[in-house]
C-alpha cells in the first residue's frame, strides 16, 4: 500500500510544478501508472513536492484506449460503435463499447490500487467536446461535426459522463483532488473550418465561436473542481479557451512568439492557471537542452511582457503534447525533464 502523500502548497510556499499531458507508451496500463507515480512522486529524480500525478493513457492497447474511443467511451446514451473509418453513432451498445468500458475499468481498477492512501491532487484526461464531434461520426457516416444539434448533443451527453467519471474517482481515490483534463487538439480546425468532410473533397463549415464556447462551458460547468482545456496546436486560440469556463489552460509554447507570451500574460492577469508545454515531445534531443538555459528563457519572456513573479510561480511545467509516441526511455526523461525544470524555475523565483 502507498503511504499517504502530502503534495498540496499553501500560497506562502507556491512552487512552479510539473506534470504530464496524458498520454504514455506500452501496452500495460498497470506498469505506466505506476512509473508515472513513481517520478512525479516518489523517486527523487525532482524536487521533492513539485510533482502533479495523472492517469496516464495508453493508446497502444489498441481500440477503445485511443484518446476519441476513450471519449466516447464516456458518452450517456449515445453508444458507439468501431468502423473501418472511426467511431460512429450506433443504435444500441456492443461488443466496441464494452471494450472500451473493460478499458476504462481497467485503468480505475490499477488507479485505485496505485494510490491507496494518496492525498494531493490527480490529474485526468479526456476528449473535450468538440474534438469529439469532429472526429465521431454520425450513422450516415458524416462527422457529428456536421450537425451542430449532434454537437450538442455530444457535448451534455460528455458532460453526465464526467459527472459519473469525476464522482468514480472520487469514491475510489477519496484523498485525492481530481483535477479535469479536457483534450482539444481540434479545436482550431472546428473555428477556421477545416475539418475534411466524409468524401474527403470538401470541408465541414466553421462552427462560430459562441457556439464553441457554450460548448465547452457545458463540459466545464459539469465538474465542480479544478478544470483544464489542453490544446497542443501551436495556433491555438488563447483569447478563445480562457473564455471556455475552464480554471487554466494547457498549451504548447516550446516555440512560442512574443505576441504569444503576450496573450499568456492577459490569461494569467484574469486568473486563469497555465500548463506551460515548455518540452519537445519528439524524442529529439533537445528535451536534454540545460534546463537552466530554459527556466532563464521562461524568465526572460515573463519579465518582457509584465507577468508577475507570483503568477509565473503559479504555473505547471509539462511536456507540450503526450508522449505515446516515444519509447519508454524517452518518455521517462522527458517526463524527468519536466521536474527538473519545474525546480530551476522555482529556485529563480524564489531567489529574486
Amino acid at each position: 500500500m502507498m503511504s499517504p502523500v502530502m503534495t498540496s502548497a499553501t500560497p506562502e510556499t507556491q512552487r512552479v510544478r510539473a506534470t504530464g499531458m496524458g498520454s504514455w507508451p506500452g501496452t500495460s496500463s498497470r506498469e505506466a501508472i505506476i512509473t508515472v507515480r513513481d517520478l512525479l512522486l516518489e523517486s527523487g529524480d525532482g524536487p521533492d513536492g513539485l510533482g502533479l500525478p495523472y492517469l496516464p493513457e495508453t493508446p497502444a492497447r489498441g481500440p477503445g484506449a485511443d484518446i476519441i474511443g476513450r471519449g466516447a467511451g464516456l458518452l450517456t446514451d449515445l453508444p458507439v460503435e468501431l468502423y473501418p473509418s472511426g467511431w460512429r453513432l450506433a443504435g444500441r451498445p456492443g461488443r466496441d463499447l464494452e471494450r472500451t468500458t473493460s478499458l476504462w475499468r481497467e485503468d480505475l481498477d490499477e488507479l485505485t490500487e496505485a494510490y491507496d492512501g494518496y492525498v494531493g491532487p490527480l490529474k485526468v484526461a479526456v476528449a473535450g467536446p468538440w474534438t469529439l464531434a469532429a472526429s465521431i461520426e454520425l450513422p450516415g457516416g458524416e462527422r457529428a461535426l456536421a450537425d451542430l444539434g449532434a454537437a450538442v448533443e455530444i457535448a451534455e451527453s460528455l458532460a453526465d459522463g464526467i459527472t459519473s467519471l469525476t464522482g468514480k474517482l472520487a469514491s475510489l481515490v477519496p484523498g485525492a483532488s481530481i483535477v479535469l483534463q479536457l483534450d482539444e487538439p481540434s479545436l482550431p480546425s472546428v473555428l477556421e473550418g477545416s475539418i475534411p468532410t466524409a468524401s474527403g473533397y470538401g470541408r465541414l463549415r466553421a462552427i462560430d465561436v459562441q457556439h464553441v464556447l457554450r460548448g465547452l462551458e457545458t463540459v466545464t460547468g459539469a465538474y465542480a473542481g479544478e478544470t483544464l482545456v489542453h490544446c497542443c496546436h501551436p495556433s491555438a486560440p488563447i483569447p478563445v479557451l480562457r473564455q471556455s469556463g475552464a480554471d487554466g489552460l494547457a498549451l504548447d509554447l516550446t516555440e512560442a512568439s512574443a505576441a504569444r507570451w503576450e496573450s499568456i500574460a492577459a490569461t494569467l492577469e484574469a486568473g486563469v492557471r497555465l500548463y506551460a508545454g515548455l518540452l519537445p515531445t519528439d524524442g529529439g534531443a533537445s528535451v536534454s537542452a540545460s534546463v537552466v538555459t530554459r527556466a532563464k528563457a521562461v524568465v526572460e519572456q515573463a519579465d518582457r511582457v509584465g507577468i508577475d513573479t507570483d503568477l509565473l510561480q503559479r504555473i505547471v511545467v509539462s511536456p507540450a503534447c503526450g508522449l505515446a509516441g516515444l519509447d519508454r526511455e524517452a518518455a521517462i526523461t522527458t517526463q524527468r525533464a519536466a521536474l527538473e525544470l519545474a525546480g530551476e524555475l522555482s529556485s529563480l523565483l524564489e531567489s529574486r
